[in-house]
């Protein structure tokens, strides 16, 4: 593969679609586009948007928020090792337990109001150019699966995976409810989805910019690299896969906002939601006020 294929800035770009990306394969079966949330569908951290959000709502107290900060800045530092994983699985399931679901989803416009304007408009088009092509989108993250699901209705997606929290009677009991959908999880995931909806995977494209999806990236037939680390670039250039480029900010600026976002429900998928407190009402403060 050429550097002017392997490789695209897609600013100025009519389309950044992949070649191939408007053709529908033959078959009972069709193929699916898979998007990642941080830094590959939109810019920085969803992390961010819910940290802020929760703690206005009084779901998260300053002591979880500093607590969330340091041990995702660390799991990030450190690299993902799978015990590294289980235990960020557990905290996240173990803080979760006793907090009402209706809570978690009243978060929701909040939390668009921060992330939508940082949806990077490239990758809406490449998202509905595959959409227009009869392929459904998903977005696939770390993040919780109400959020997933929220925000893939508002792009007008197809459905949204995410991290799942067992429920009884509108409130979460503190334990998984599927897979952990970050590294292998995010690909057993789409695996899951692809059985029950017949989608064909080698007829799949996914998008990511960091090497902890090349589970999910290799489980497809089509990967992209979207803004990529280094690891994720390497890979990228051996293995010949196409690249998108158009988000310059530097390794030190997103270290920063992952310290300043404390909780990664995206990311490594730091869900730090702790038990509801009743914040001073100096503190809530509602979308467009």
């Amino acid at each position: 593969m050429s550097d002017e294929r392997g490789e695209r800035a897609a600013e100025g770009v009519d389309s950044v679609a992949p070649e191939g990306a408007g053709v529908v394969e033959g078959g009972p079966q069709r193929g699916a586009a898979f998007f990642d949330l941080d830094r590959t569908l939109m810019a920085g951290s969803s992390a961010f948007e819910f940290a802020r959000a929760a703690y206005r709502q009084g779901i998260l107290t300053r002591r979880q928020l500093a607590a969330g900060a340091a041990a995702n800045v660390r799991f990030r530092l450190r690299g993902s090792t799978d015990a590294g994983t289980d235990q960020v699985r557990e905290q996240i399931f173990k803080l979760m337990q006793g907090v009402a679901v209706r809570d978690m989803l009243r978060l929701g416009p909040e939390m668009l109001a921060g992330i939508l304007p940082r949806v990077y408009p490239q990758m809406l088009r490449v998202a509905y150019e595959h959409q227009d092509a009869g392929r459904p989108v998903y977005i696939v993250t770390a993040a919780a699966h109400e959020l997933a699901e929220v925000l893939a209705h508002v792009l007008t997606f197809d459905g949204g995976l995410g991290a799942r929290s067992e429920m009884r009677e509108g409130i979460y009991t503190g334990q998984p409810d599927g897979p952990f959908t970050y590294r292998e999880g995010k690909a057993e995931a789409i695996r899951l989805l692809a059985a029950r909806e017949r989608l064909d995977l080698s007829a799949s494209w996914a998008y990511s910019d960091s090497e902890s999806d090349l589970p999910m990236l290799r489980a497809v037939g089509h990967p992209v690299a979207v803004n990529p680390d280094a690891e994720l670039a390497r890979v990228a250039r051996e293995e010949g896969w196409q690249t998108l480029r158009f988000e310059r900010l530097g390794r030190r600026l997103t270290l920063a906002g992952t310290a300043v976002a404390a909780v990664a429900i995206g990311g490594a998928g730091s869900l730090m939601v702790g038990r509801r407190r009743t914040p001073p009402p100096s503190r809530v403060r509602w979308p467009g006020r």
